[in-house]
């Protein structure tokens, strides 16, 4: 997913270690959370998150093209702190969990934008409308994790969402079109054993 080869910050870290192709990483799902943000009204911003998805993740550092991210997320568990309204997100009037379970991101391209910072492009998909979308990626830390030994790398993620371009425009403009989403996460190289 992310193009670290030519990062000087991701050289330093990695120690001289360089991988000659793509590693899998693990996502801590206790160090990470998947947000959301909009505006109501003008007089306030409603936060939200999901708390069940799965992601794939492969880093290739010398080849950055051969990386990639796919993350699947259940719409089912959106949570605004407020039943009512979650109950009405899932509603036909927006997601329409029932008939639209899950939504998808698969990457696919990376450019680095700075020395700590990627550009992601990939395909988004909600309620089987597919648009292209650009994800901000900031490498947050990079290096060995100091508990687990291995090999570890922290993101901070995002993107803005425009609700419309996959059918939820119910009560656009007064409640928020655009959707600005935010993940934090944290991941472990995965280990294998000859």
């Amino acid at each position: 997913m992310f193009r670290l080869a030519s990062s000087a910050f991701a050289l330093s870290l990695l120690t001289g270690a360089a991988f000659a192709e793509p590693v899998a990483y693990d996502f801590d799902k206790s160090h990470s959370n998947l947000s959301f943000t909009y505006d109501h009204l003008g007089f306030s911003t409603t936060d939200g998150r999901f708390g069940e998805w799965d992601a794939t993740l492969l880093i290739d550092t010398d080849t950055p093209a051969n990386s990639s991210i796919e993350i699947t997320i259940e719409i089912d568990s959106l949570d605004t702190f407020w039943g009512e309204r979650d109950t009405h997100l899932k509603s036909p009037d927006f997601f329409d969990a029932a008939k639209f379970p899950q939504a998808t991101f698969k990457s696919t391209a990376v450019e680095q934008v700075g020395e700590n910072q990627l550009e992601v492009t990939g395909d988004l998909t909600i309620k089987d409308i597919t648009k292209p979308a650009t994800l901000t990626v900031d490498v947050t830390a990079m290096g060995e994790h100091p508990m687990a030994k291995k090999p570890a790398v922290g993101f901070k993620v995002t993107t803005v969402v425009k609700r419309s371009d996959y059918g939820m425009d119910s009560f656009v403009p007064f409640v928020g079109d655009e959707i600005t989403v935010t993940f934090h996460t944290e991941t472990l190289a995965v280990t294998t054993t000859n």
